[in-house]
């Protein structure tokens, strides 16, 4: 199959102005009184539409190991997503914030597709990393759950454990999740870090400075907190 997706064609900037729209919507609803709701429903929904594309991929292409396993980095936060809208549980919330706001949303923003746009396949990624970047905008938006004193070092190491057990995978059985051993084949903002590895150290530096730059309005707003 061929995509027949435009980079920030028509169809690709209404799905980008979903996505705050959609928060939006979702942070008024649960301030009308239906918090848990809405929560729930999220982390439902990104529960069930996980689990019917592993259904559909595993139906079509069996288990592929090593190569069909779910470590990338954006499988890894929707997990995390899940269970912080389900159970309001900070550490997964802290680390899916800062990966998915910045993973997720810099995947909808330059998608790899490999299948037409009006697709199941295509229509799910969408659906999962648009998905993510929402309920984690509404959790934050609507104060259900913040980032708290410390988050970004913590994220950053629990990070790097994870992308050092991935990178240990991938030696041992050739593969390239998180894209640690090659960039993607679409355009993506690696293009701009330089070959390999080096593009692996731009992108820790990058992905530091995002985290900063994401926390800076929650220690603004904590330093001008009386107290």
């Amino acid at each position: 199959m061929k995509t027949d997706f435009v980079l920030f064609g028509v169809p690709h900037l209404l799905i980008l102005a979903s996505i705050p729209f959609v928060s939006w919507l979702l942070v008024r609803f649960m301030r009308s009184g239906f918090e848990a709701a809405a929560r729930i429903g999220l982390g439902v929904f990104l529960l069930v539409n996980e689990l019917v594309w592993y259904a559909f991929r595993y139906s079509q292409e069996g288990l592929r190991f090593p190569e069909g396993l779910p470590l990338q980095l954006c499988d890894f936060t929707l997990w995390l997503t899940i269970i912080a809208a389900l159970r309001r549980n900070r550490w997964c919330y802290e680390f899916a914030f800062f990966t998915g706001i910045g993973g997720s949303g810099m995947a909808v923003i330059t998608p790899e597709l490999w299948a037409p746009l009006l697709s199941y396949p295509s229509i799910y990624f969408f659906l999962a990393h648009g998905g993510v970047v929402i309920t984690l905008l509404v959790l934050t938006w609507a104060k259900v759950l913040r980032p708290q004193p410390g988050c970004l070092w913590r994220v950053f190491v629990l990070l790097n454990g994870y992308a050092g057990a991935i990178g240990l995978f991938n030696a041992v059985f050739g593969t390239n999740y998180m894209y640690l051993c090659r960039k993607p084949a679409s355009a993506t903002l690696l293009d701009f870090f330089g070959p390999w590895p080096v593009y692996i150290a731009a992108g820790e530096l990058f992905a530091l400075a995002l985290f900063a730059l994401m926390y800076l309005p929650f220690r603004a707003r904590k330093a001008r907190s009386p107290g």
